[in-house]
């Protein structure tokens, strides 16, 4: 069977949330009321992260040379893509963050030929607009991540989901197997929902050498 890792971006590559950063310095405006309601199920992710980057007003090159110095990447990542590469499993990001400071990031740290589907941004001085687009093309506010595990599901790939927050609670529960941390971790346990918890990417290294 065809393998696939579908892996979250901030907060699981990512030591810490690359869009909370960058909106806890840049937003004009109340973003963690926002987050308050999408942590308590009032609204989605999508929905969260569309109000509350439309609160950013400054340009792209301004949030980048603020952010590529910030940003610490978890260890055994690199591992991890060599790991995917040598056995032949399919290494993809879904992140319901945005692709121009996912893009960069990586290029920063000289990683280049991931397939990365995450929000696309449009700037202006009215602040950000982000749209997240589906695979058909069409526009997908919620399961965003969803949308990916399916699509290998129906072909017929074992799905290898590693995540840390709240939005990877959905996608992960459709996978054959997941490493988990944070959120994702607490919601396995208390849903008694078997996964192989990680610290770094080392540990999911480990993880899929014992699951072959």
């Amino acid at each position: 069977m065809k393998t696939v890792v579908q892996c979250d971006f901030d907060g699981t590559i990512t030591q810490d949330d690359q869009s909370f950063l960058l909106l806890d310095t840049f937003a004009k405006g109340n973003w963690r009321q926002l987050l308050a309601e999408y942590r308590e199920g009032n609204i989605s992710v999508g929905h969260f992260n569309t109000k509350a980057f439309a609160m950013v007003k400054e340009d792209k090159q301004t949030l980048l040379d603020f952010i590529k110095d910030k940003v610490k990447i978890r260890a055994g990542f690199s591992e991890l893509l060599t790991y995917c590469r040598k056995n032949g499993f399919q290494f993809i990001i879904v992140s319901n963050g945005l692709h121009f400071y996912i893009d960069a990031i990586l290029k920063h740290i000289g990683v280049n030929n991931i397939k990365v589907f995450a929000a696309q941004a449009h700037f202006s001085s009215r602040g950000i607009d982000v749209k997240y687009m589906g695979q058909d093309g069409s526009y997908s506010e919620s399961e965003f991540k969803e949308t990916y595990v399916r699509s290998f599901l129906v072909n017929s790939y074992r799905v290898i989901y590693v995540g840390n927050g709240l939005s990877d609670i959905s996608p992960a529960k459709q996978a054959h197997h997941i490493f988990a941390r944070d959120e994702l971790l607490a919601y396995c346990k208390e849903a008694s929902l078997n996964c192989t918890p990680f610290v770094d990417l080392n540990d999911v290294v480990r993880g899929l050498e014992l699951l072959g």
